[in-house]
């Protein structure tokens, strides 16, 4: 029985996440599927890629994770399949994968997708599916698509470093708008070196502390913690940080007769002593 997982940024307004599901189950109905987000808001890599990361690394080895995220950036004629850290990768040539992984995959393979059809979703996911029977009747990877295929790559989101400061970037929001920045603890505590610290965010709002949980701060204030994720957090205790102090992760703005997405990072900074 394979172990399915399912990200996307389809949203659940309409169809397609149903129709996903209803074909991966009529080419295998022992296709155990589970899905960690269809919300992913549309061009945005970087938080693609900390969803992705922090899900898929909590999930038994052999595991199958389908990735629909901008699978038409351009037009393909092939999807990927990878294989890093014992798990399996099955997602669009667009730069993604290697922005989950932040590094390159220990083996790729090119799905090529059939002439005849169409180049839509559902095209997309039958030949995913078929993929992952092909590795369940024991098909090496080698002669199910083309091997070592190049790629498209793109840079995980870094912090900016310097000896006195580092700065991150806000990569997610969550549903009580905690405001998610891409430095992680052990980036900090190697940055930080046993200094005192400040962090300073929007609106010259100081942090000089990290707390354990967000009970370690009286109701209605700020606090920074890393998540269960790894990654530095700023919050306030029962409130809504994101929306109180103006911060977000990314802008889609429209520009003459075509609509651009682009992101607008906000950043967080913290200063050492």
């Amino acid at each position: 029985m394979a172990l399915i997982t399912l990200t996307s940024d389809i949203g659940g307004q309409d169809y397609l996440v149903g129709a996903v599901k209803g074909q991966l189950m009529q080419m295998n109905p022992d296709f155990r599927l589970v899905d960690i987000s269809h919300q992913l808001p549309p061009f945005n890599y970087p938080q693609a890629a900390y969803v992705c990361r922090n899900a898929i690394r909590h999930f038994p080895s052999q595991s199958y994770h389908i990735i629909l995220v901008n699978l038409f950036d351009r037009k393909p004629d092939h999807m990927l399949l990878a294989y890093h850290n014992d798990q399996y990768f099955l997602c669009a040539d667009n730069g993604l994968l290697t922005m989950i992984l932040e590094e390159r995959p220990e083996m790729v393979i090119g799905l090529p997708l059939p002439k005849s059809l169409n180049r839509n979703t559902i095209e997309c996911v039958k030949t995913f599916g078929q993929a992952i029977n092909d590795i369940l009747e024991g098909k090496r990877l080698t002669d199910i698509g083309i091997p070592d295929i190049p790629i498209i790559e793109k840079k995980p989101l870094k912090p900016w470093l310097s000896d006195e400061w580092m700065e991150g970037h806000i990569i997610f929001i969550d549903n009580f708008e905690n405001v998610v920045v891409n430095i992680t603890r052990e980036q900090f505590e190697e940055q930080r070196r046993g200094r005192k610290f400040s962090i300073v965010f929007k609106r010259n709002e100081v942090i000089d502390r990290i707390s354990e949980s967000y009970a370690d701060a009286p109701e209605g204030e700020k606090l920074a913690i890393f998540n269960a994720a790894g990654y530095l957090e700023i919050s306030i205790n029962k409130g809504n940080a994101a929306g109180l102090f103006g911060l977000q992760g990314y802008l889609e703005q429209a520009q003459n007769t075509y609509i651009q997405s682009k992101l607008y990072y906000q950043t967080v900074k913290i200063f050492f002593e």
